[in-house]
């Protein structure tokens, strides 16, 4: 067999390993490791649990922490023991030009729909295998629905993901399939319903159905289309009925309002 195309232990082809090998960088593979672990670590962790969750030395693990710390990707407690994430990451994928353009079109238009529709909704973005929530509107009711900026939500299970995976191309499809990590709570979709579920949003050019998360909640998804028909975004509100005697939009109505929303900002993203 060609050594160029021999596959490693990993399943990758020999040559792109070679390549990869060629370009580490052992200082900033510390570091990005360090920055993924303490991710899902909301409450922090000690320098200890760091050295042992990573498998390194306390000395390097200590210099890579004092960086971080003096960069503010990382704070330290008060107390000095523990370490978590700051909000540095967050407010730099914000002010990432694609994304701070988005939401800055977006935002009145969202303002609009909620003040007329009287329900939430929230602005979503295809991010390494699953959707990630760029922008959210509150309803102007006393209570309501919502996703706070930031969050990540399934790709499979959710509207969002699946307006995102119906308005791309089959390749890409695959790839974004290929890319997706289940989140907590994911609820399985075999592959042939899941493409029955994707027919539909194509065929309609949106989705309604009642949420895979909570009760009594519809979600209606429509997507933000570039000029080659792909979802840039998608613009989603979970429609929550009420049964007392104050008066809000049908469904038919938030849903007409939304189809809308999406229209106008697909203009704003292609001007």
């Amino acid at each position: 067999m060609n050594k160029s195309i021999q596959p490693d232990i990993l399943g990758k082809p020999a040559e792109e390993q070679e390549q990869q090998d060629r370009y580490r960088a052992p200082a900033l593979d510390k570091g990005l490791d360090i920055l993924e672990l303490l991710a899902d670590q909301p409450e922090g962790l000690t320098r200890g649990e760091i050295v042992k969750a990573l498998d390194r030395g306390p000395s390097e693990i200590y210099r890579m922490l004092e960086r971080l710390v003096a960069r503010q990707y990382v704070l330290r407690s008060l107390a000095g023991d523990r370490y978590s994430l700051s909000l540095k990451m967050f407010d730099l994928a914000h002010r990432y030009p694609p994304n701070h353009r988005l939401v800055t079109q977006a935002l009145p238009v969202m303002d609009r729909y909620v003040k007329e529709a009287e329900q939430s909704c929230h602005l979503g973005v295809y991010d390494r295998g699953n959707v990630q929530i760029v922008a959210q509107v509150n309803s102007p009711a006393a209570s309501s629905m919502t996703v706070r900026p930031g969050t990540r939500v399934n790709l499979l299970d959710t509207g969002s993901g699946q307006v995102l995976l119906a308005c791309e191309s089959e390749e890409r499809r695959r790839q974004m399939l290929a890319e997706h990590v289940a989140l907590d709570g994911e609820v399985q979709i075999p592959p042939d319903e899941l493409e029955h579920m994707l027919e539909a949003v194509r065929a309609t050019g949106y989705r309604q159905r009642e949420s895979m998360q909570y009760f009594g909640v519809i979600d209606i998804s429509c997507p933000i289309l570039g000029p080659h028909g792909h979802a840039l975004a998608v613009l989603t509100t979970p429609y929550i009925r009420r049964i007392d005697r104050h008066a809000i939009p049908s469904l038919d109505r938030a849903r007409e309002l939304m189809l809308q929303a999406a229209r106008d900002l697909s203009l704003l993203a292609n001007a």
